[in-house]
């Protein structure tokens, strides 16, 4: 239904610019028409003008079609690009399109100056058309040029010379503001359990905001994380005691931004991981703890000739081979392990390799028929 509305009325724009483009060849041929043949009856000005307008618009009617077509087909790229598009980036292309419709209206004061017509109508809105295409690709192409954390570094920069916000809250010593990621991932609860994250535990209101709009969120994935995330903080609340504060950064719109001045102001550090936000705080002069630098450093480091108890699970890719796998996940591979499937054997770690995906130990039975509990 829609689409046929948008169709119709498409359809007489078109052919009533049709009809303004007849009135404009009017204009310019009846005088000459007239002063040829004078003896013409007076009507046949009004006649030559209704002509022209019937014929404009009868032509820019049959061409409708076409250009219908093309439009919508133009309306839908634009609105595929826009669902791809970051929110800085429609920002900046809503500027560039705004200067640029702006810049139209100084020149269409100059054009509509010479008397409202359909020709003078018809050329403005071409103006607003042309200018507004420019300037929207102008900001489309600057969003592209500078990289996010760039301009976050920025914006840091310039608030550090602002002075200090009226509701900026007073410094807490040692606390731990936890950012969207970091609750989301969930082993953030675990640590808390364990005791080893002292300190406040803060959580920002426009954190929760965010949490709550991607549990919201259209998108099957994005709901069943922003659901988990709250999930986990409510979790979160039973085993520790977490501030929720309501200090906020109206003039800055980027969560990470006001999650990273926050810190500054109340002196405590960032529990994160997220690679960029890690990266801005590093930078910045902000401490940073990230889960995921911890989880690399508790991995049970192993050596070759260390003796291990596990569980075979599976057969491994290389013939007689069995696969096992340490609590944290790290493969263990198990020569002549094949037949034990199923079984708790005690192994010799005989080699330790890192890989991209991460660390791999190989080992060997300590006795060919050696079982736990045999």
């Amino acid at each position: 239904m829609k689409n046929r509305t948008l169709t119709k009325l498409m359809r007489f724009l078109i052919t009533l610019l049709g009809a303004g483009a007849g009135a404009a060849l009017g204009a310019l041929l009846v005088p000459a028409l007239m002063r040829l043949y004078p003896a013409l009856p007076g009507y046949t000005p009004y006649a030559a003008y209704a002509a022209l307008c019937l014929l404009g618009a009868l032509i820019f009617f049959a061409l409708s079609n076409a250009a219908i077509e093309r439009t919508l087909k133009l309306i839908a790229a634009i609105e595929r690009r826009l669902e791809g598009m970051t929110t800085q980036q429609i920002v900046l292309t809503t500027g560039g399109l705004v200067l640029g419709l702006a810049v139209a209206a100084l020149i269409n004061q100059l054009i509509l100056s010479a008397g409202p017509s359909l020709l003078t109508v018809s050329f403005s809105a071409l103006t607003y058309v042309v200018l507004g295409t420019i300037g929207l690709r102008t900001g489309l192409r600057r969003s592209r040029d500078g990289k996010g954390i760039s301009r976050v570094l920025q914006r840091l920069r310039r608030s550090e010379e602002e002075p200090p916000h009226e509701d900026a809250p007073a410094p807490v010593s040692n606390c731990k503001l936890l950012d969207t990621s970091v609750i989301i991932d969930g082993r953030i609860l675990d640590i808390a359990r364990t005791g080893f994250l002292e300190g406040d535990i803060v959580v920002p209101q426009f954190v929760l905001a965010e949490l709550r709009h991607i549990a919201d969120s259209g998108d099957s994935l994005r709901r069943a994380r922003g659901r988990r995330g709250l999930d986990v903080l409510a979790k979160l609340q039973k085993e520790v005691p977490v501030t929720v504060t309501e200090a906020d950064y109206p003039d800055a719109a980027e969560v990470d931004v006001k999650l990273l001045r926050l810190c500054r102001d109340m002196g405590g550090a960032v529990v994160t991981n997220d690679y960029n936000l890690n990266k801005v705080a590093g930078v910045t002069g902000i401490r940073v703890l990230n889960i995921n630098d911890l989880s690399n450093a508790v991995k049970p480091m192993l050596m070759a000739g260390e003796d291990l108890t596990v569980n075979i699970v599976r057969e491994g890719k290389e013939p007689g081979q069995g696969v096992a796998y340490l609590d944290d996940g790290t493969m263990i591979v198990v020569e002549n392990g094949r037949r034990f499937v199923g079984e708790t054997v005690s192994v010799t770690v005989t080699t330790v390799l890192q890989t991209s995906a991460g660390r791999m130990i190989f080992t060997k039975l300590k006795s060919a028929d050696e079982k736990v509990g045999a």
